[in-house]
């Protein structure tokens, strides 16, 4: 497995952070009607939650409470499954991207933990996860460029590509991807994580032709 590790600046404010990590080879292609089924039905499942409760779950709760020990505020930049989830309790469901963002999603929706799935062939060197310094942006996906300052973000090589808010354009999942890493971002200590890495295991098997996978439970 590609080389991770959690920096000091985030073990110091959050001593829980914990990534849950898969990497493995797929094909990225649309949704099959299976699994566009169940995505489906998650989504109006949590329809039905208020809105006022989205961010009431716990995984969503201790994110939020990891973004203000780390100096950013929660509502301004709101984790991706808290974001997915208050549209959902909005009744604007979610896009459609492909197979591999899907499952993303629907895992993160799910779990109610923030998650990023990365095209490994545009991430160089090892990875560190850490609070990004002051000043540090990107383009976010399907967004402007994104003020990161202080979220905990991944950085390789040349620079952030990843955050539980957005992630970067650079090593987003296209259809000529064929290596991903897929990232559980936690702050609870994740010790359920290896039963959603399970899960992740099976859904990229049956949805997304997944092989040669390999897991691991990072904590600070």
């Amino acid at each position: 497995m590609i080389s991770v590790t959690i920096d000091e600046s985030i073990r110091t404010c959050c001593p829980a952070a914990t990534l849950g990590l898969l990497q493995c080879q797929v094909s990225v292609y649309s949704d099959d009607t299976v699994f566009l089924e169940k995505f489906n039905q998650k989504i109006a499942e949590l329809s039905e939650v208020e809105l006022s409760q989205a961010n009431k779950r716990p995984f969503i709760q201790s994110t939020r409470q990891a973004y203000k020990a780390l100096g950013k505020e929660p509502n301004r930049y709101r984790n991706s499954a808290e974001a997915m989830c208050r549209r959902i309790a909005k009744e604007r469901g979610l896009y459609y991207i492909n197979n591999v963002v899907d499952i993303n999603n629907y895992l993160s929706i799910s779990s109610g933990y923030a998650m990023g799935t990365y095209d490994l062939a545009n991430v160089k060197g090892a990875i560190t996860w850490k609070r990004a310094p002051e000043g540090t942006a990107y383009q976010g996906i399907g967004k402007d460029v994104l003020n990161i300052s202080f979220l905990p973000a991944l950085f390789d090589e040349e620079g952030p590509f990843g955050n539980p808010t957005s992630d970067n354009t650079r090593a987003m999942i296209t259809e000529q991807t064929k290596e991903i890493l897929l990232v559980y971002y936690t702050f609870n200590g994740g010790e359920d994580l290896e039963d959603w890495l399970s899960l992740a295991q099976e859904l990229l098997q049956e949805h997304a032709n997944g092989t040669h996978f390999e897991t691991t439970i990072l904590r600070g």
